[in-house]
């Protein structure tokens, strides 16, 4: 088995994949102070809850765009699985190729999402991964990384109303049903909801523009169900992009090496 690990600014996800299929998968909250035992046990008691054992890991493959957490990421895989990890950008090679000014720059999670796009959905594709940032990338039909444009998450958003207003409260993210909202809260997630809409729309209806007509549009990230339900501009919902384009730059790297 492979276990591949996508580390975000808000969420670590870990995917376990068997025959190139992945099996089951868990999100735990990034936390910058985390110890390599915290995170070790956390492993172990996934492993016991489905059943597997950890002499079944063949490998463990990484995307992460937090480097303050990788010391205690690489201290628990070799202790508690005894592995070393790979990362992608740094060990593996990321097969895309990179347009932006500064190459650099670009977060390895957008690139190996939009590897994985183009492998499973062709070009043109617009990427929109709603993280703690919304991130729009744009792949060519040839397969080019060309760049994107990055918008505040919609929990920012939310956060912000909250944090500077002195009568809103915190309220959930959900769709109130109606743009009219009657009280408060409704008037609040309706804003919120249906404005982050209009927003996704006008973007990806401007990158259709450059890209063609013909651009399929993938949603990802925590909120991506919610967000695709209010708006026919995205195609598909794929919750384990990253995950999957782990595997196969993991898959590309063995190859090569053959």
């Amino acid at each position: 088995m492979i276990l591949a690990i996508d580390i975000g600014n808000t969420n670590m996800e870990f995917g376990l994949y068997c025959d190139d299929k992945i099996k089951t998968s868990f999100r735990i909250g990034t936390n910058r102070e985390i110890t390599s035992d915290e995170l070790g046990l956390t492993l172990m008691q996934f492993f016991a809850f489905n059943g597997f054992k950890k002499e079944e890991i063949e490998r463990v493959i990484i995307s992460s765009v937090v480097p303050q957490v990788m010391y205690s990421v690489n201290n628990a895989i070799k202790k508690y699985l005894g592995a070393t990890a790979l990362s992608a950008g740094v060990d593996m090679p990321i097969g895309i190729k990179n347009c932006y000014s500064h190459p650099a720059e670009v977060g390895t999670d957008r690139l190996v999402s939009s590897l994985a796009a183009i492998r499973k959905y062709g070009g043109p594709v617009i990427v929109i991964d709603f993280g703690t940032a919304t991130t729009f990338d744009a792949i060519s039909g040839k397969g080019e990384y060309l760049g994107g444009a990055i918008y505040p998450g919609i929990k920012i958003s939310m956060e912000a109303l909250f944090s500077r207003t002195a009568k809103l409260p915190r309220v959930e993210i959900a769709d109130p049903g109606a743009v009219i909202g009657t009280t408060t809260v409704t008037s609040m997630q309706a804003g919120v909801l249906y404005g982050y809409v209009g927003a996704v729309d006008h973007i990806v209806a401007m990158m259709k523009k450059e890209l063609g007509p013909d651009t399929k549009v993938v949603a990802t990230g925590g909120l991506a169900q919610l967000i695709s339900g209010n708006t026919d501009q995205i195609d598909f919902v794929d919750r384990s992009i990253i995950l999957d384009g782990l595997l196969m730059i993991y898959r590309d790297w063995q190859a090569a090496r053959r």
